[in-house]
């Protein structure tokens, strides 16, 4: 994880607040990338635990946003696919192949549940490696 962290910092990504899971691998993935970083250290939330609530996100991101433009999540599969999946097309079925230690880039203009994201890319934990 710290080389895909790494890579991440070599990308210029700035998170103003990481949410992680209270899993343990969870927190201490967004605990190596929030000192890779140089960012506050992670908040935890139930929301992103396996069988969390995807609208209780949805409505913590909202309340949230007006502080921090760049937000990253750190959670586990499938919820956070079928997250991404709902922000994208409005429908939680879309496929998508988020690896452990994948990144994925949404911009969001107005979090809502449903359709109001646009994907700006999704990488692999071997290319995030591979960026110097």
């Amino acid at each position: 994880m710290h080389r895909v962290a790494h890579g991440m910092r070599a990308l210029r990504i700035s998170p103003d607040l990481i949410l992680t899971s209270s899993y343990l691998r969870a927190q201490e993935t967004a605990d190596i990338v929030a000192a890779e970083l140089g960012c506050k250290a992670p908040e935890l939330t139930p929301h992103l635990e396996p069988g969390g609530d995807p609208e209780g996100l949805l409505a913590l991101l909202r309340e949230r946003t007006h502080a921090a433009q760049c937000i990253l999540l750190v959670g586990h599969e499938p919820a956070l696919s079928s997250l991404a999946s709902m922000l994208l097309t409005g429908d939680a079925r879309m496929q998508m192949a988020m690896k452990k230690g994948g990144l994925c880039k949404l911009r969001i203009d107005q979090v809502r549940y449903g359709r109001c994201a646009t994907l700006g890319w999704l990488l692999t934990p071997r290319q995030l490696m591979s960026i110097e």
